[in-house]
């Protein structure tokens, strides 16, 4: 057995744990071709290691120079730091994909001391299951064997589509933040459910299985959602009076300044990175 790692996570957070459970349970890699290291944190390295039977990385700079990709996977205020502790370990032969919000490719380039393929991914927590919505873009020196092998990566713990950089921080306010906006859905309809009378685990049930079955419908029959939501909304009936009331909220409004919200902050952390790098 070559026990040389295909891939070293750099951060051992949530969504570093998400992607090696997707790689491990949705693609032919193995639990040795993954090493994962981080700054200070040994006891969380030690439970993953554990969890998914991996081998610990007893030489991090040496783990780093031998894995064909290295994954970023640290908080965005970290990756100035991560970059200047273990970037003289990264070279040219090896691809560098970061699942950082708001960090654009070329602050990563400036960072390191070689020209190195450099891939912007953002996935979200659902890869953990292997349905994660992942959005990846390529820096200026990545070819496009580069990115499709990216897109292999995130297309087995889920779907996977290239986009432009210029649109990632909008990726990262829909698709990177948007299942806790769905989260927060949940536990509001649960809540109104229970405050109308219904028992905590009937509202989960009907909440939950109303949201799958909503979901397939959008993606089984391919229909618009307003068509569908028209389906279902008899003029002056029960559906028409909840929609009107969340339009009196400015549902609609609220969701899109959600997006617009995180798609700022993701732009500020990468101007606030870019500028510390000067």
């Amino acid at each position: 057995m070559n026990d040389k790692p295909q891939t070293c996570f750099i951060g051992a957070g949530a969504m570093a744990e998400a992607i090696l459970c997707g790689l491990l349970e949705n693609t032919d890699t193995r639990p040795h071709q993954i090493r994962v290291i981080n700054r200070t944190n040994t006891d969380r390295l030690r439970e993953l290691e554990q969890r998914y039977q991996l081998l610990a990385a007893n030489d991090k700079e040496e783990t780093i120079r031998q894995a064909k990709q290295v994954i970023l996977a640290v908080k965005p205020k970290d990756m100035a730091d991560a970059i200047q502790q273990w970037g003289s370990c990264i070279h040219s032969g090896q691809t560098v994909i970061s699942v950082v919000a708001g960090i654009p490719t070329s602050f990563i380039e400036s960072l390191l001391p070689q020209p190195t393929a450099v891939i912007r991914a953002m996935p979200n927590t659902s890869s953990m299951i292997g349905r994660s919505a992942t959005a990846l873009c390529k820096g200026q020196y990545a070819q496009q064997k580069d990115l499709e092998a990216a897109v292999r990566i995130f297309s087995a713990i889920g779907s996977a589509i290239v986009v432009e950089e210029d649109q990632m921080d909008t990726v990262t306010g829909l698709s990177g933040s948007g299942p806790a906006y769905i989260y927060y859905l949940v536990e509001a309809l649960e809540q109104a459910g229970i405050e109308a009378g219904l028992s905590r685990t009937v509202a989960r049930e009907l909440t939950l299985q109303t949201l799958l079955g909503a979901a397939h419908m959008l993606v089984e029959t391919g229909e618009e959602p307003a068509e569908l939501r028209r389906k279902v909304t008899s003029p002056g009936g029960t559906t028409m009076a909840g929609l009107q009331t969340l339009a009196e909220h400015r549902f609609e409004e609220a969701v899109a300044e959600a997006v617009h919200s995180a798609k700022k902050r993701a732009q500020e952390l990468g101007r606030s990175m870019t500028a510390l790098s000067r």
